[in-house]
């Protein structure tokens, strides 16, 4: 055989050779890429997004589109020829798999934890524009979830209204963990609560729960690294009654980041014309019940899937600029925000055609 075709040969089997381990070599990557994008003042599925029945609404022109990342699953084992092809192209992201789902997370984990963020970030993104509209909302804090083995078990319930804490009155969530803390592992801590019954209730008979119990719980150690602190094992959240229904339809979509695209939406609902003047606009971000916008994972792979679907304008929580600022699409401005009040400047800013004034985002932030 002549030396030239030998070599031909070996270099051919040693390339197939390595292909064949590229597939079948497992790296501990996964992968996201842009995701659906859905119009908030649109429709999905053949209803609108956003309907609000009891409270006069108006219509609303143009977009203001919340965004998604799409990620490989938690069980998903990518390969080292997916993982290079994945770090070469543009629109995708290849990032640790840990980073996606830390300390051996499940699919059924994660898609569980996304459904209640979720959810949670609707309420938010309600109480939020309510507030900017000064339209009042009754809030209060309840127990969220009550961790299995653990002394809250059968003595606390999900949906309760913890009213206080040893006798000191419970305004925010965060307090309950303060003031469980002032405690030692096996003191006994009394929760003032409005058993979740009762709130029910009282609210579909329009009045204020009144009948509190009090809960005596002993408490037991953390499991935290480097740290053994008190705790009853619940988490505290906040629940809310709107003084009429708003009801956001969208299915399949998880995470806490439509926050500030939701709210904007609802706010475009109740007031007359259009936020946007008609023109597209996309965003993201968290949104808490006070109106603060909160960076969000995934921001490179948002901008490229808003951009695609013809966005001009990328409403960008002010912590992800530097990093979006870095490869911006093409014809996509990154506004920066950091309260729904700076997004609300922004667009009319936008439909009143001032675009030289938008805070805009660089790469330093």
């Amino acid at each position: 055989m002549p030396r030239r075709t030998a070599t031909m040969l070996a270099s051919t089997l040693m390339l197939i050779a390595l292909l064949c381990a590229g597939v079948l070599i497992p790296v501990p990557y996964a992968e996201m890429s842009p995701g659906p994008t859905v119009n908030t003042l649109g429709e999905h599925d053949g209803e609108p997004v956003l309907q609000v029945s009891g409270h006069r609404t108006y219509p609303a022109a143009g977009h203001l589109n919340m965004t998604t990342v799409r990620v490989t699953s938690a069980d998903f084992r990518m390969n080292l020829v997916e993982a290079v092809y994945g770090w070469l192209a543009h629109d995708t992201k290849v990032v640790p798999h840990d980073t996606l789902y830390p300390d051996g997370k499940t699919e059924e984990q994660s898609t569980q934890e996304n459904a209640e963020e979720f959810s949670q970030s609707q309420e938010s993104a309600k109480v939020a524009a309510l507030k900017e509209l000064h339209i009042p909302v009754t809030s209060w804090v309840i127990v969220s979830t009550v961790i299995k083995d653990s002394p809250a078990e059968g003595r606390l319930h999900a949906g309760d209204v913890i009213k206080a804490v040893d006798g000191t009155r419970v305004k925010q969530p965060s307090d309950v963990a303060k003031l469980v803390t002032r405690h030692k592992p096996g003191q006994k801590v009394v929760f003032t609560v409005v058993p979740a019954k009762e709130q029910a209730a009282a609210e579909k008979a329009h009045r204020t729960a009144t009948k509190t119990r009090d809960v005596t719980i002993t408490t037991t150690g953390s499991d935290d690294k480097g740290a053994h602190r008190a705790i009853v094992g619940i988490s505290a959240g906040t629940d809310h009654t709107f003084p009429f229904t708003i009801d956001i339809k969208l299915a399949d979509v998880g995470g806490p980041s439509a926050g500030l695209m939701f709210s904007l939406g609802i706010y475009d609902k109740l007031t007359p014309g259009s936020l946007t003047g008609g023109k597209f606009v996309a965003g993201t971000g968290t949104i808490d019940d006070d109106g603060t916008v909160g960076p969000i994972g995934g921001i490179e792979m948002k901008t490229v899937g808003a951009r695609a679907k013809g966005a001009q304008y990328f409403l960008t929580p002010a912590d992800n600029c530097a990093s979006a600022a870095k490869d911006t699409p093409s014809g996509l401005t990154l506004v920066k925000v950091k309260k729904i009040g700076d997004a609300l400047d922004a667009l009319k800013d936008i439909r009143e055609g001032r675009t030289a004034d938008l805070p805009k985002c660089t790469t330093k932030g």
